[in-house]
């Protein structure tokens, strides 16, 4: 009687699916990157510590004729091995790492001279990857939220932000109100940007260090966060539709903010 023939041995160490389906790190485990922007990203910066890397044949070949330096050595595996790690919809582009979370600095390391962004309960993933993304084009500092209401820097998150997490720092606190409070010690303006401010954001004084406060869409500022705010402005729209995403808010709010700082 015949043996059935055997399959090839891969190289490759087997690849594990997170709990029920989802990948690993979403629940505050490992921090997942995975997609070209994000994954070339980690790989450039030294701070961030790799714990698995799987990519395809493919992306590893446009990884070499793109000269990235590949600092962690990857296994080799098929796009369905990565598929089976991620929701349905991600696009993964043959790149996936398991990595630790970055070192985030504390309010009190903040340059003298800086530029922040506060996040109050801004939930959505993909607004809050936009928002990174934006903020490393400004150079902004780092970027603020609460350990609670705030979407964990992985997945959905990191593919949005385009590999804006390697380049912004995140610092989150207990208490927005105790935070906002340790950037005034800190000597920074606080704006909070609020559709029923009274000045146009143009009209607002914007001096450095300066950091500019964002609500979630809908229910915007929530009142404490108001209070500690040195100032609120609006952003008034020309066109018949007057409210922004929030992401393309803080992009309008950073080009503002960094007009003012180059002629002060």
């Amino acid at each position: 009687m015949s043996r059935p023939p055997q399959r090839p041995k891969s190289n490759a160490r087997p690849v594990f699916k997170g709990r029920g389906g989802r990948p690993l790190g979403t629940g505050g485990e490992t921090p997942i990157l995975y997609g070209w922007h994000p994954v070339v990203e980690a790989l450039g910066n030294p701070k961030r510590k790799i714990r698995k890397f799987l990519a395809t044949e493919n992306a590893l070949n446009r990884l070499r004729e793109e000269g990235v330096q590949i600092r962690f050595e990857p296994d080799q595996v098929r796009p369905g091995d990565i598929d089976r790690l991620l929701p349905p919809d991600a696009v993964h582009q043959g790149l996936y790492i398991e990595a630790d979370a970055l070192p985030a600095p504390k309010i009190s390391d903040l340059p003298a001279n800086g530029l922040v962004l506060v996040l109050d309960q801004i939930t959505d993933p993909h607004n809050v990857g936009a928002i990174v993304r934006t903020a490393a084009a400004f150079a902004v500092d780092a970027i603020i939220s609460t350990n609670r209401h705030s979407p964990a820097a992985t997945g959905v998150l990191a593919k949005s932000a385009s590999g804006g997490l390697e380049h912004v720092p995140f610092i989150t606190v207990t208490n927005l109100s105790r935070g906002l409070e340790e950037l005034a010690e800190q000597g920074y303006h606080r704006v909070g940007l609020d559709s029923d401010a009274p000045e146009n954001l143009d009209e607002v004084a914007l001096p450095r260090p300066l950091a500019l406060v964002l609500g979630a869409e809908g229910k915007g500022l929530r009142h404490k966060t108001r209070e500690f705010c040195d100032a609120l402005a609006r952003m008034d729209m020309p066109g018949a539709i007057r409210s922004l995403n929030v992401s393309n808010a803080a992009a309008i709010a950073l080009h503002v903010a960094h007009r003012a700082g180059k002629s002060a």
